[in-house]
């Protein structure tokens, strides 16, 4: 199915704050929608990074606007450009500071700022032995305790999940993996390699992208892979078409690289229940 793209020049919000021409929105059309879904009317939160902020960067149309057409949610959005998952407790707070537990669902979109921050992996648990009545009997057993903390991947996954899976118990919180990362030329002092070069402690992006895999199975909650997913892979030229910019920014998606996004969003959500709250 072809999808009609307007043929005017608008103006979306650069990195830099600069205001630059980029793709207009697809047009989505009835056939696409499905609004007799689960996610009719939910309230859903959406924690993240650049690619979710309601500032629209690099982009005319961002992909929970999309969700917003394609499955009729009500969209309450706190991702932040450059925000880690150290920000992602933060928002998490932020959003129960502001609507308590009035929300069916969490999404959660971040990742690839730790990774082109230098973050250390760490380890998701300590482990000591600690004695247990097994069957009767008073044995030592080796005994793991999560590790929360801002300095490292996983202690700033364990953080964040910690404290959704206390304060929102009844909402259904999914984690998005990062897409796959393109080359990006902000300004002459913020140059960013793509995903082919190891950031500064030797790792791939691969590497956070297996550790937010991890955390979903440990913190039962369901995983949107968009990094194997999604289609985008800004690395292949002809994949520019759904990119910011050819030449300086193949790291966010423009209009229709976000629509790509919000459909394959769309179908995962759709094999999901919107929340766990009787009605």
């Amino acid at each position: 199915m072809k999808h009609i793209i307007a043929s005017i020049l608008l103006l979306t919000v650069g990195f830099n704050g600069s205001a630059q021409q980029a793709v207009p929105k697809v047009k989505v059309t009835d056939k696409e929608k499905t609004p007799t879904s689960q996610w009719q009317g939910k309230r859903v939160a959406f924690l993240g990074d650049s690619m979710t902020d309601k500032r629209r960067v690099g982009t005319t149309y961002v992909y929970w606007e999309y969700l917003n057409e394609l499955l009729g949610i009500d969209p309450f959005v706190y991702g932040v450009s450059g925000n880690q998952w150290n920000d992602i407790y933060k928002q998490s707070v932020k959003l129960h500071d502001e609507k308590g537990t009035n929300i069916d669902a969490i999404l959660i979109f971040a990742g690839t700022n730790d990774y082109m921050h230098d973050t250390p992996l760490g380890e998701f648990f300590s482990e000591t032995t600690k004695q247990t009545n097994f069957n009767g009997k008073e044995v030592t057993h080796k005994y793991r305790t999560p590790i929360l903390n801002d300095s490292t991947f996983c202690g700033r996954i364990n953080k964040a999940m910690s404290y959704l899976k206390n304060n929102f118990p009844q909402q259904q919180i999914i984690i998005m993996t990062p897409i796959h990362r393109g080359y990006a030329k902000f300004n002459e002092k913020n140059v960013q390699p793509d995903e082919n070069y190891a950031n500064g402690q030797g790792l791939y992006i691969d590497s956070y992208v297996a550790i937010l895999k991890q955390a979903a199975s440990y913190w039962a909650v369901p995983l949107i892979d968009l990094y194997s997913t999604s289609g985008l892979f800004p690395m292949a030229d002809a994949q520019a078409q759904y990119f910011h910019n050819k030449e300086t920014d193949r790291l966010h998606p423009n209009a229709l690289g976000d629509y790509r996004l919000a459909k394959t969003i769309q179908f995962q959500l759709l094999a999901l229940p919107s929340g766990f709250v009787a009605e």
